[in-house]
């Protein structure tokens, strides 16, 4: 049997959950789950013929405004469904930035959630390249960012990104400072000179399919042994239906699974062998790195090196959060890293501006 690669090893992680769209505007759960007052939007990516799908949940109180717009930018297989807007003891992330009237949006890349999938996911038995690298998942966020821009006539705005989902957010900061305002690198990939595993490029495929045991397997291992689970059961049993019924063809498959794009892992097993996306000295906005005490995937060294190469950001932050692993969204500690991204994304760091 082949070995995985180092990134499949560490990101068997989650996909998104389709939901309904609904008119009210007060952030609140329906009796089917969903957060009432969301606004689900599918945009053209380029030539392709596939459509973006982005998920919106303004401000709760409409008659107060806001001065901020937020877009969540998943993982590898972590979409908006079944992160930010998944409702975890009964709240979801959007909602929270909601109640703060803060503007959220969501992102799904192409391959995930509510967005279409690339033709070659299809053909299980497939071969090519990887689908959904950081050059073009970059892009997809361009065009995410220029859609709120125009809609929610804002010069500039925000990024909350999650795990691979830094790369190509942080490929974006790079090249669009002037739609950006400030960048969240929530559990960032980062750059490592591991010695790369001789079978990862044989491993390598257009897509790969995830199944609930090994995600949920995933999530409880990133505790470490001794220590209680900070992801609650109550919440996992409702998550793990909803992962499967976000891919159409989930049970097409046995055991049931949800096929994702192979891209991600591909780019995260370059990063961790010495091949990164993007100068971090290129990115002229502020930036927050936040991760957990427990993430073995943004270790210590890892956020370091990446501090020390935001070199021209004008604000640039390291927080570490106690008790959270790399899917601390996802559990007890939540809260804390609510506050911690509200209170950056707010900008009442930088006098006069806000």
């Amino acid at each position: 049997m082949r070995r995985r690669s180092r990134a499949i090893e560490v990101f068997l992680l989650v996909l998104a959950a389709t939901t309904v769209t609904c008119s009210a505007h007060t952030p609140a759960q329906d009796l089917q789950g969903h957060t009432v007052g969301e606004e689900h939007f599918h945009i053209p990516f380029g030539t392709s013929g596939l459509r973006l799908f982005l998920r919106h949940l303004p401000p709760a109180d409409a008659a107060v405004g806001h001065t901020e717009s937020v877009l969540f930018v998943h993982g590898a297989t972590f979409p908006s469904g079944l992160a930010a807007a998944f409702p975890f003891g009964g709240h979801s992330w959007m909602e929270d930035l909601s109640r703060a009237n803060i503007d959220g949006w969501a992102l799904d890349f192409l391959g995930y959630g509510g967005s279409d999938r690339y033709p070659q996911m299809r053909n299980a038995a497939a071969t090519g390249s990887p689908l959904l690298r950081s050059e073009e998942a970059a892009i997809q966020i361009e065009a995410a960012i220029r859609f709120i821009r125009d809609k929610q006539h804002m010069q500039k705005v925000s990024i909350i990104a999650h795990s691979w989902g830094t790369l190509p957010s942080g490929l974006f900061a790079t090249r669009h400072p002037e739609l950006l305002d400030r960048l969240v690198l929530f559990g960032p990939v980062t750059l490592r000179n591991e010695k790369p595993q001789k079978d990862s490029t044989s491993e390598a495929a257009p897509a790969w399919n995830v199944t609930v045991a090994a995600q949920r397997k995933r999530f409880y291992g990133y505790v470490p042994r001794g220590n209680e689970p900070v992801l609650a059961a109550s919440d996992m049993a409702l998550w793990g239906p909803a992962y499967l019924a976000s891919d159409p063809s989930s049970a097409e498959r046995v055991p049931p699974s949800v096929r994702v794009p192979y891209g991600p892992l591909a780019d995260i097993d370059l990063a961790w062998t010495g091949h990164f996306p993007y100068d971090p000295a290129q990115i002229r906005v502020p930036v927050l790195i936040v991760r957990g005490e427990w993430d073995d995937v943004t270790t210590n060294s890892d956020a370091h090196w990446l501090y020390e190469r935001l070199s021209n950001a004008p604000i640039r932050r390291d927080v570490v959060i106690s008790r959270g692993t790399h899917v601390m969204h996802l559990e007890a500690g939540r809260y804390q890293l609510y506050r911690e991204v509200q209170t950056f994304i707010e900008g009442k760091d930088e006098m006069g501006t806000r």
